[in-house]
């Protein structure tokens, strides 16, 4: 499993621990920005990491802001991508498992980092189940195909 990692600079902080999280348990992970705290736009970020999750680049990615939301609405723009905003256990767990999110969000200023990292550990630990969800993803993907550029 490859993951791509990205945060605004309010979760700059975040995504450094998190980011050692995931690389301690054996898997990669890449780091695509931002670098430092320095002030950026969100919408950048979690366009350019979205877009690699969508051409197959990456299996997955997490992206950090302030409180996940303005990451979780970047992200579910780009055609084929699946992003929930994670702020428990369940959440994280039922993001895969039910809804086959490759993308998840979270708060830097809402989300502690064991909190963190017990909601990445839930959400690298689950798999989509298909059954009763299958056909209500296959509806989410009919509805991105409608308005995806001809």
């Amino acid at each position: 499993m490859k993951i791509a990692i990205g945060s605004d600079h309010n979760g700059f902080a975040l995504k450094e621990l998190i980011k050692e999280h995931i690389a301690s348990k054996g898997i990669e992970v890449v780091d695509c920005g931002v670098k430092d705290e320095k002030p950026v736009d969100y919408p950048d970020i979690a366009l350019s990491v979205s877009e690699k999750v969508a051409s197959g680049e990456f299996d997955r990615a997490i992206l950090i802001c302030g409180t996940g939301i303005g990451m979780a609405i970047v992200a579910n723009k780009v055609p084929g991508v699946r992003a929930a905003q994670v702020y428990d256990v369940y959440s994280a767990e039922r993001a895969r498992k039910s809804n086959n999110a490759q993308v998840i969000t979270l708060g830097a200023q809402v989300t502690g980092p064991e909190l963190a990292k017990k909601l990445i550990d839930a959400w690298l630990d689950s798999e989509f189940q298909g059954g009763r969800s299958l056909p209500k993803v296959e509806k989410i993907n009919e509805i991105d195909k409608q308005f995806r550029k001809a």
